[in-house]
């Protein structure tokens, strides 16, 4: 099938082959038409499947059929769940509408929402938004959603893992009842299908994937490392392959940091983005990997579904995640439109039950390989057996904290209790005296 068949207008197909698509995904193939008939949706696809162009073009369509020549109210909304997710999103929008009179914009936080007012003031047909940034303009009044007819929720399990459950319920809140509603998600946990019975009617459910599936393309390794030599295990790995282009991943922004520093003191260039950057400094970092100024991008997990990097070579994984899912975005940033990639998993000895909660997820078992000069020494298994007596101190501390609150708070309301059934018993004594005590009449 090619995008012809699907129905797409002749602008967007020239600004599609521009893109150097040929022939559409499969989740392309089956919600573009879907989409194109008014039809809510619901849909899910692996990462790196072409979710954004699956329902970028038909909206775009949509709006440039139906578009009134006076007024430029939004018609569509995207609510994406990061910033780097709606930046993605908003140049996909403005790429693929680039032969159609169709103004859109993004808006989301870490900067200063001036010229987002400003841009939106001046009319704009598609909106891409992170909850947050969306309700504040709202509140102050700088945009209006009365008149939007196609809402999109963009990694919408995403949003539910971040909290912004009740931040998408109001901002449904503030658009018409009759409306055509798009839910894409990687995943389909039972709090997504809850939302989407709260959301969509009589949705069409597109599914391109098997649920919780990794890219074909995508070759995974898995090593034993001890954790003190990690960061000698990366650095070997990405000089001696001279690798170009690494993105990789901590659990924590400290970590980030960490990592990062010690990769340029070997001479190896790189920068971290997470939650702390602030967001010219995570733009600039994103950029000059994309343009291979760096060699490698350290990351959290705010960066494991919004980032889009054509042909991405290599994802590590320096610290699993503790979230299974999380490692099919990670992994999912490498191995996109068709081509290749390799996943690189470093597991140390405290990592290996995230192991056997991400084969559970994906139900197949990942090979986990011993490396030459990287074996555990009795000082890494006495560190992380002391890290484990530690863990387990801390939740037995934890817990007796709990016992001795409760035992606390239990003995405050009986002695309450005793005190109003038996108030006179309780009251303080009163003083014999009254002013100053009289003098011993024998002295």
């Amino acid at each position: 099938m090619t995008f012809k068949e699907l129905g797409l207008s002749a602008p967007l197909l020239k600004a599609v082959e521009e893109k150097g698509y040929t022939t559409p995904s499969p989740i392309q193939e089956k919600a573009i038409p879907i989409i194109l008939e008014g039809k809510d949706v619901l849909a899910s696809a692996q990462t790196g499947t072409g979710k954004t162009a699956g329902f970028t073009l038909p909206i775009l369509q949509i709006i440039a059929e139906t578009k009134n020549p006076k007024y430029r109210p939004i018609r569509a909304l995207v609510l994406t769940p990061t910033r780097e997710l709606a930046a993605q999103v908003y140049e996909n929008v403005r790429e693929y509408s680039k032969y159609v009179n169709i103004k859109s914009t993004v808006i989301f936080g870490g900067v200063k929402p001036k010229a987002q007012i400003a841009t939106l003031r001046n009319g704009v047909d598609v909106l891409v938004a992170t909850p947050g940034r969306l309700l504040d303009l709202h509140n102050q009044k700088a945009l209006s959603l009365n008149r939007t007819d196609i809402l999109i929720l963009d990694e919408a399990d995403r949003m539910l893992d971040m909290g912004f459950l009740r931040d998408i319920k109001k901002v449904i809140s503030f658009l018409p009842s009759k409306r055509q509603n798009l839910l894409f998600s990687a995943t389909f946990s039972k709090e997504i299908k809850q939302l989407a019975q709260g959301i969509l009617r009589n949705p069409v459910m597109v599914e391109a994937a098997p649920e919780n599936s990794t890219a074909e393309m995508v070759v995974q390794k898995v090593y034993r490392v001890p954790k003190s030599k990690k960061a000698s295990f990366v650095t070997q790995l990405i000089s001696e392959g001279n690798w170009n282009q690494v993105l990789m991943f901590t659990r924590t922004k400290h970590g980030a940091n960490n990592l990062t520093k010690k990769l340029i003191k070997k001479g190896i260039s790189a920068a971290a983005i997470h939650g702390n950057k602030s967001q010219g400094a995570r733009t600039k970092a994103l950029r000059e990997f994309k343009q291979n100024e760096i060699r490698v991008l350290v990351a959290t997990d705010i960066a494991a579904r919004g980032l889009d990097i054509p042909l991405l070579p290599h994802v590590i994984n320096y610290e699993l995640p503790n979230v299974p899912e999380d490692y099919v975005h990670r992994i999912g940033r490498t191995g996109r439109a068709g081509a290749s990639g390799e996943a690189i998993s470093l597991v140390a000895n405290e990592e290996v039950e995230y192991v056997r909660g991400i084969e559970k997820l994906l139900k197949q078992k990942l090979q986990i390989e011993e490396l030459e000069g990287f074996d555990f020494s009795e000082d890494d298994m006495q560190e992380s057996s002391t890290q484990k007596q530690h863990q387990q101190r801390s939740q037995r501390k934890k817990q007796g904290e709990r016992k001795s609150f409760s035992r606390n708070s239990s003995e405050k309301r009986n002695s309450s209790d005793n005190k109003s059934q038996h108030p006179q018993k309780n009251k303080p004594k009163k003083s014999r005296w009254r002013g100053n005590k009289p003098k011993d009449s024998r002295k």
